[in-house]
């Protein structure tokens, strides 16, 4: 059995070819979820909403739903993505406990956001903080402003409907 710190395996590359992980992206977002320790925060603060007899902690369930969304799913049903690879995401809850906890955190939402907010702010200053001079606003001001630049594209949406016609949307 692999030795794991915090909720996500460490992943090693092997050359030598082997077997394939088809959702290899996600080991980026698993080691940012690490190195900005968003994982032990959050798992701290979600403490008083995690059952006595739970085996998932209900942080590791939100971030393999953030993971799954960042993926392409759209579903919570599509957490299956992330479960088929447990080598990278280590053990994902199964829907019924996915569903359990998103109900148990939204029925004390107004506690909830603000500890997940709290998280967040302590795992964003550690990244910005280890960036130093590197960070993407240093030196920002008035006058030498973060400049961020959005493109979009135009896609046609069509519809077999009756009278119909097309949209775009960005």
């Amino acid at each position: 059995m692999k030795k794991t710190t915090g909720f996500y395996p460490r992943v090693r590359v092997d050359a030598a070819g082997g077997s394939a992980v088809g959702q290899a992206g996600g080991v980026l977002l698993t080691s940012t979820v690490r190195a900005a320790g968003l994982d032990v925060g959050l798992s701290a603060a979600l403490a008083p909403w995690r059952s006595a007899n739970a085996v998932h902690d209900p942080a590791k369930v939100l971030l393999d739903l953030a993971i799954t969304l960042a993926l392409g799913g759209d579903t919570c049903s599509d957490l299956a993505v992330v479960r088929a690879e447990p080598a990278v995401f280590g053990p994902v809850a199964s829907d019924p406990t996915l569903s359990r906890t998103i109900a148990r955190l939204a029925a004390d939402v107004d506690r909830v956001l603000p500890a997940i907010d709290r998280a967040r702010a302590t795992a964003r200053a550690r990244v910005w903080g280890a960036a130093g001079t590197h960070a993407l606003d240093h030196g920002a001001d008035a006058r030498h402003p973060v400049v961020v630049d959005v493109d979009a594209t135009l896609v046609t949406s069509h519809s077999e409907k009756e009278n119909a016609k097309p949209t775009f949307t960005c």
